[in-house]
């Protein structure tokens, strides 16, 4: 099948290398040049303008987009859709907000074009592992699709699924990630806590070796963290700031739209969010007030 590629990034490129692997006929684009000249490289074939890259295709045509999600997912179908026909497909494989993707399914249907959204999970790894797709749109139009789906996961039937209506697959995206801070903030506390404890001196790379095997709390997540353990034992040269790239706040924001409580979730955040404070003013506040009703001491910057 014929697949336009537009954002040929560090995950974007690793799916196109992909598809073309299991015989997929892919055209990609991106503003740098460099990456087009990687996707040559692995068998893709390159395109300079949004123009070129739909002209090559054959119609009806599918075109994926990996672009930051936003302003940039609306400017490149803005961009796209002079030279598109009816009956042609536009997918966003991004980390759009959903709404925003049911607003372009809704803006783009009385155009005659189709839209898919898929809440895509893999990162790195998605190249040699494959992809978890979440897939959201009508079921037409995600069965000529289904080729694509069935490649870039890691079997055709395991690991992708049509979630529902447009919208529908970055939805499930959006609150997987939010189960992935929960995760991530779990493990790294239980962690903390074992490291803690100077006199047993636990090896936590042992550790979780011991718990990737059999036990309840064994995972992806917990294969990765062990394997940084191993490289990196005691986290040298590692800052403690973690970013995030929305998916969390949203799962949080509808949780309280939908008067659900997801305290786990919602603590994790907050916990990435705190660890980019360089100089928490909240925390000088709290030493100051103890201070001041009991009188308990207040370290000072510099102090030994």
């Amino acid at each position: 099948m014929e697949l336009g590629m537009i954002g040929l990034g560090r995950m974007g490129g690793n799916m196109t290398e992909r598809l073309v692997r299991g015989g997929h006929k892919v055209f990609g684009f991106d503003p740098n040049p460099d990456a087009v000249k990687r996707i040559v490289a692995t068998g893709g074939t390159g395109a300079d303008s949004l123009a070129a890259l739909v002209k090559q295709l054959s119609t009806p045509r599918a075109i994926w987009i990996m672009v930051p999600a936003g302003a940039p997912v609306d400017e490149t179908i803005s961009k796209l859709r002079p030279h598109l026909s009816t009956g042609d497909i536009i997918i966003d494989g991004g980390n759009s907000n959903y709404k925003d993707g049911m607003r372009r399914a809704a803006e783009l249907k009385p155009l005659g074009l189709n839209f898919v959204d898929v809440g895509t999970s893999g990162g790195i790894w998605g190249l040699k592992e494959g992809y978890s797709l979440m897939v959201g749109g009508e079921p037409d139009v995600i069965k000529r699709l289904t080729p694509i789906f069935q490649t870039l996961a890691p079997a055709p039937n395991k690991g992708w699924g049509h979630v529902g209506q447009a919208g529908a697959g970055h939805f499930t995206k959006m609150v997987h990630n939010g189960i992935e801070y929960g995760l991530m903030q779990a493990y790294a506390e239980g962690l903390a806590i074992l490291k803690a404890k100077p006199e047993f001196r636990l090896d936590l790379h042992q550790i979780t070796e011991i718990w990737r095997f059999g036990s309840v709390v064994r995972s992806w997540l917990l294969d990765l963290t062990s394997d940084a353990l191993a490289k990196n034992p005691d986290l040298h040269g590692i800052e403690p700031y973690v970013a995030d790239s929305g998916e969390g706040r949203w799962t949080v924001q509808e949780a309280i739209d939908e008067n659900l409580s997801a305290p786990v979730i919602t603590l994790s955040l907050l916990r990435r969010i705190r660890s980019r404070e360089d100089d928490p003013f909240s925390d000088k506040l709290l030493a100051v007030m103890r201070n001041q009703f009991g009188g308990h001491e207040v370290k000072t910057e510099g102090a030994a």
